[in-house]
Order: C-alpha cells, then sequence, then structure tokens
C-alpha cells in the first residue's frame, strides 16, 4: 500500500501543491495532518504503527516528517523495522527501490531538511510576528542621526570614525545615504 502524507499547515510548501505530488505518485491513501505539533506526533505514530512490510510512506519533503535530524532518524528506523519503505520526492529518496544510497545524496537529503526547518520555523515567527503588528527586519537608523552624519561628512571637517562616535551610523550606512542623496 502506498500512503501519501502531507502536513497542511506547513509554511514552507503549499498543501495543494504536497496534495498534487501525492495524487501524481499513485497513493491508495493520503492523510492529511492538520494539528499542532502534538497532535501530529500522535497521529503520524498511529500512521507508522499500521505499516504493514511492504507499504511505502511517501511525503514531498523530509522536513514534513520531523522538526528534528534525530526524531526524523528514529521515525525512519522505526519505519524500516516494521519493513516499510519512505520515498521523499523532493530528495529523490526512494529507499524501496535500493538497499545502499550514495553518501552525498544522503547528506544532501539532510543538508535539505535541515535548511527546510530552518526555513520553516523563520517564516512562521516573522509571521506571529507581523500577526502581533511587530516591525520585523533591520531596526531603522533615527533620521536625526542620519541627517547630522551627513552634515558631519559634508563639512569636511571629521574622520569616518568620529562621525561614527558622535552619530551611531556606521561608514557603509553613511556611504548608502550619501548615494541616495546623489540620485
Amino acid at each position: 500500500m502506498i500512503i501519501g502524507y502531507l502536513r497542511e499547515a506547513n509554511i514552507n510548501i503549499d498543501y495543494r501543491k504536497q496534495l498534487a505530488q501525492l495524487q501524481q505518485k499513485n497513493c491508495t491513501e493520503i492523510v492529511v495532518e492538520t494539528g499542532h505539533s502534538n497532535q501530529q506526533d500522535e497521529q503520524l505514530d498511529r500512521l507508522v504503527h499500521r505499516l504493514k512490510e511492504g507499504d511505502k510512506l511517501v511525503v514531498v519533503k523530509l522536513a514534513v516528517l520531523a522538526d528534528s535530524i534525530r526524531s526524523l532518524a528514529e521515525l525512519l528506523e522505526k519505519i524500516h523495522q516494521k519493513g516499510a519503505f519512505i520515498q521523499s520526492i523532493d530528495e529523490k529518496i526512494d529507499t524501496s527501490e535500493t538497499t545502499k544510497y550514495d553518501l552525498l545524496d544522503v547528506v544532501s537529503g539532510l543538508a535539505n531538511f535541515h535548511r527546510d526547518k530552518i526555513s520553516e520555523k523563520t517564516r512562521k515567527g516573522l509571521h506571529e510576528a507581523k500577526s502581533r503588528g511587530a516591525n520585523t527586519g533591520r531596526p531603522r537608523k533615527p533620521n536625526a542621526n542620519v541627517k547630522r552624519a551627513l552634515s558631519l561628512y559634508s563639512s569636511k571637517k571629521y574622520s569616518l570614525q568620529e562621525i561614527k562616535e558622535q552619530t551611531g551610523i556606521s561608514k557603509s550606512t553613511l556611504y548608502r545615504y550619501l548615494e541616495r542623496s546623489e540620485s
């Protein structure tokens, strides 16, 4: 049996895109995860528990299955002990096709998994911060300091280091504002 698994709330992967990719793999069943992380662990555990020898669990990315490399490794071990297989579409991993993988493929897959988890957590944090009305990104320098730094620079009486000490405006920031004023 080929079972697709997707998380509806995955910020990095569009739900419809995941579903379409799983449908292309001819999954006989698609399990859609809609709950929070605690509920996800329970539902995914139930899914893995009912796997039988020869079954295949298909995901779009390994990042859909776990939040850390350690929990991914534990999950993969459980699936292997059941005699079942896993397929990750994006990482091009299918344990039913071969018993030996090129080390580069494995390391690359784990690196992509790690990057995806970091990206997912970052995007989630930014989304939550924006929904609370927080400003995201690098803080702006106060306009008064920038104007003062530009004035000190144009007077040609102060070194860049002195301007930085007096205003807190770095050399690169000062030059960026100078370029804007010349345009």
